[in-house]
């Protein structure tokens, strides 16, 4: 009796191979691939069915093909061998020699980097980086105006000229400042808020234009309506310049230049105390040479000759001084000026614009303390400082409004020049009109 599992007998199962089987050749040698059968012509019918006459000197007994080896990494050895097989069990690669097919270093088969879809991805990426940070700086920066003042209010207006007219007005307001802070920048605690210096600065075609007013020239301070009731008031008179800002504020200090001069104003702008200090401590400091050295106990100047670093306090100081001269307001604006120029200068080298960490607290510092009109927008914020950087850089005219002389201690303004001087800047011409 057969012990063997019914399929195992070979005896419906067709013609096999060892036990229980008729076939001469094993199953496997017929169906593994990595298994190579020499033809006819291998020597010692290798790989092969036996030859006519029985096994040869060197062939396995029974016809049994060589199975592989992995003891070279090649597959065969001995003298089964074949040449140019390889198992791959070795090297790590299941068909051709080591590094792939044909050999060699499998370096040479990786494909090369392609330079240039890398830097057009670099650049995408970097673009769109920029684009992303400018867009959302602008927002940022844009959410920080204070756009308080409506010029709509002003009634009576001159005709707009060509070029845009900025009014640039710093205040004595403490606003947020704590008696520390006031002490510190000798600014005082007296309540509401006056105007310290104010300029006009012309942007045109034909070269831009920074003149200061000084805030005892004598003007006439005309109807306007109230800035709160809406209700039609005045005329004042004659007064102060600086005495319209006390009345009734921004609107009606506007109202006061356009009718004194003839001269549209598009733009107001205006930094306190406060603003104008926290600026000049974000960028550093600002490099000032003082041709003379001077003291003043009411604004804590005391300034040697020289070159020298004005920070936050020092720069309030310098800027508000006009005790110390004999033209008291005249020299307080040529100082404002010279400030200015410096202090753009040190605004717009790289090391503050590309320096974000300097940047943004410059930014924030501006921003948060300017107050400027509705109809304000970043970009005319930005034009108006690149045309003051210019002018103070020797690229446009830098002057105060003419005068001819005083009465009541008030500065009177040459009437003459000044019609000159505005009809220049309506028509935006060159600027022939000069002042001491």
């Amino acid at each position: 009796m057969n012990d063997w599992p019914e399929g195992w007998s070979g005896g419906n199962r067709g013609p096999g191979y060892g036990r229980g089987s008729a076939g001469a050749t094993p199953e496997g040698a017929r169906v593994m691939r990595q298994v190579r059968r020499g033809g006819p012509g291998a020597p010692g019918g290798q790989g092969g069915y036996p030859p006519p006459g029985g096994p040869g000197p060197s062939a396995p007994p029974y016809g049994i093909p060589q199975q592989p080896s992995y003891v070279d990494g090649r597959g065969y050895d001995g003298p089964g061998d074949y040449d140019g097989y390889d198992s791959g069990y070795s090297s790590g690669h299941v068909y051709g020699g080591p590094g792939g097919p044909g050999g060699g270093d499998p370096r040479a088969y990786r494909p090369a980097p392609n330079w240039r879809r890398r830097f057009k991805w670099s650049v995408i990426t970097l673009v769109t980086l920029l684009v992303v940070t400018s867009v959302a700086t602008y927002f940022w920066a844009d959410s920080k105006l204070r756009r308080e003042v409506d010029l709509s209010k002003v009634i009576d207006r001159p005709e707009t000229g060509k070029g845009t007219n900025y009014l640039i007005v710093g205040s004595d307001s403490r606003e947020g400042m704590s008696s520390e802070q006031k002490k510190q920048l000798h600014t005082g605690s007296a309540e509401g808020k006056r105007t310290d210096s104010m300029m006009i600065l012309h942007v045109g075609d034909n070269g831009d234009t920074l003149i200061s007013l000084p805030r005892d020239s004598n003007v006439t301070i005309p109807q306007f309506r109230g800035s709160e009731s809406g209700k039609i008031k005045g005329p004042l008179g004659p007064n102060k310049l600086n005495a319209a800002y006390a009345f009734d504020g921004p609107e009606l200090l506007v109202r006061t230049i356009e009718y004194n001069t003839g001269l549209h104003i598009d733009h107001y702008v205006e930094i306190g105390f406060a603003g104008f200090a926290n600026i000049v401590d974000a960028v550093g400091g600002v490099e000032l040479t003082i041709d003379k050295g001077f003291k003043d106990k009411y604004s804590g100047a005391d300034f040697q000759a020289g070159k020298q670093k004005l920070d936050g306090q020092q720069a309030l100081a310098f800027v508000r001084t006009r005790h110390a001269f004999a033209t008291s307001d005249l020299q307080r604006t040529k100082n404002q000026q010279k400030f200015l120029a410096a202090l753009s200068h040190q605004v717009a080298t790289p090391s503050t614009i590309l320096n974000p960490f300097r940047l943004y607290p410059t930014l924030g510092a501006g921003l948060d303390s300017l107050i400027v009109d509705k109809d304000m927008s970043l970009w005319d914020l930005a034009s108006m400082f690149w045309a003051m950087k210019n002018v103070n850089g020797g690229d446009g005219v830098s002057m105060n409004m003419p005068i001819s002389g005083s009465a009541g201690g008030n500065l009177v303004w040459d009437k003459a020049k000044v019609k000159t001087l505005v009809d220049e800047l309506k028509n935006d011409q060159k600027v022939t009109v000069t002042s001491d």
